[in-house]
């Protein structure tokens, strides 16, 4: 449990747009992770203009446990704005995002944090991938333009499962507002001097 007016050790961030069926599994995931990792942690969740029943699912969790800190984007302001609205209110020592689709197991998270004393930033890999190919292509077309203009090495680099120490995110200015918004943050942080562990 958090103690009011200390900073949590973990901070568990997620953009959201239109995912009423995925909250309430979301968030119940998010804070069973926390529970079982032993520290004091917040669950952030922004919802970036849902036009479905989002942010009343989010208002009534947030309601019931001081854990949850819900944000309110008053219309839809595009994926990488949710993320930087989500990461610039994080106030954990240790900064996680993903995705509100359920489509990564919050328990592998454990996977991420044994190598953040050693690691400025953790990123996760799919592995095994399973998109369809003509997405496949065009994530390793865009993985080796990335590589040949900025020079960073990264498997997967829109995945969204990360972990960040808080000095990243504090020293990291970011301006995207779509899903490049990944790209940036990875790229800036290599130049930064950041260390980078990817992980699968």
């Amino acid at each position: 449990a958090e103690t009011k007016g200390l900073a949590p050790e973990l901070s568990l961030v997620f953009p959201v747009l239109d995912e009423e069926d995925n909250l309430s599994e979301l968030i119940a995931g998010a804070c069973k992770v926390g529970e079982e990792l032993e520290v004091s942690f917040e669950v952030i969740i922004v919802n970036d203009g849902s036009e479905d029943e989002s942010a009343q699912i989010i208002d009534a969790w947030a309601a019931r446990d001081p854990r949850i800190r819900p944000i309110h984007h008053a219309s839809n302001s595009g994926y990488g704005a949710a993320l930087r609205t989500g990461l610039s209110e994080a106030r954990g020592n240790q900064i996680f995002f993903s995705d509100a689709d359920l489509q990564f197991d919050l328990d592998q998270l454990r996977n991420l944090l044994v190598h953040s004393p050693d690691y400025d930033i953790v990123a996760g890999y799919r592995s095994p991938r399973r998109d369809p190919w003509p997405r496949s292509l065009i994530a390793g077309l865009w993985g080796v333009g990335v590589r040949i203009i900025f020079g960073l090495r990264i498997r997967d680099i829109d995945c969204a499962f990360k972990l960040f120490d808080r000095r990243v995110i504090e020293t990291i200015p970011l301006a995207s507002v779509g899903a490049f918004i990944n790209t940036e943050l990875l790229v800036r942080a290599q130049a930064s001097g950041f260390r980078i562990r990817q992980v699968p």
